[in-house]
C-alpha cells in the first residue's frame, strides 16, 4: 500500500467497519492468515526545567515517575481491545515502552514497540501504550505543574499484514 492509500479516503464500499446498513462493525479477520506484525509508537510530554529537574533528580511527591508510566503503558497495550470498541483482542508477544529523558523540551519522549503473529495489526496497541504512559506520567507529576502538555502522538512504523510496512514521510 502506497504513502497516498494511507492519507486519501477510501470509497465507502472500501470501509471494512461499516456494514451494509452504515452500521459499525468488528471486521472478520477469521479468513486472514496470521503473520507477525509490529508497530512502533510515539509521544512526548513537554513541562517545566524545574518540573523536569525534579523528576530526574528522583523527587516527584508520587514516587518513581518514569517506572510507573513505562509499566501503565506496557498494562494498557494489553488491555486495548477493552478500550477501543472495534479492536480485536490479540495475543501480544512483546511489549516494550521507554521513557527517555529529553532536556531539549525539557520532558520525556516516550516510545512503544508492540510485536504479534496474528490476523490484524498492532497499530492501536502502539498509540494506546504511548498514550496511557504519557497520561500516567502527567497523573504522577501534576502536583509539580499542571500545564504538562502531552504532544505529538504517532504512528512511526509497521510491518506485517495485507498492506505491508508503514512509516511516515519526513517532515
Amino acid at each position: 500500500m502506497t504513502q497516498e492509500n494511507f492519507l486519501s479516503p477510501s470509497p465507502a464500499a472500501d470501509l471494512t467497519h461499516l456494514d451494509a446498513q452504515g452500521q459499525a462493525q468488528m471486521v472478520d479477520v477469521s479468513d486472514k492468515i496470521p503473520t507477525v506484525r509490529q508497530a512502533v509508537a510515539s509521544a512526548k510530554v513537554r513541562m517545566l526545567p524545574e518540573t523536569f529537574a525534579t523528576i530526574q533528580a528522583g523527587n516527584a511527591p508520587k514516587g518513581d515517575v518514569l517506572a510507573t508510566a513505562r509499566l501503565a503503558g506496557i498494562m494498557a497495550a494489553k488491555q486495548t481491545a477493552n478500550l477501543i470498541p472495534l479492536c480485536h483482542p490479540l495475543p501480544l508477544q512483546k511489549i516494550e515502552v521507554t521513557v527517555t529523558p529529553d532536556p531539549q523540551l525539557p520532558g520525556y519522549q516516550i516510545q512503544a514497540i508492540v510485536k504479534t503473529k496474528a490476523e490484524t495489526g498492532v497499530e492501536m496497541e502502539a498509540l494506546t501504550a504511548v498514550s496511557v504512559a504519557a497520561l500516567t506520567l502527567y497523573d504522577m507529576a501534576k502536583a509539580l505543574e499542571k500545564s504538562i502538555q502531552i504532544v505529538e502522538i504517532r504512528l512511526l512504523s509497521k510491518t506485517g499484514g495485507k498492506s505491508g510496512e508503514y512509516s511516515p514521510p519526513e517532515p
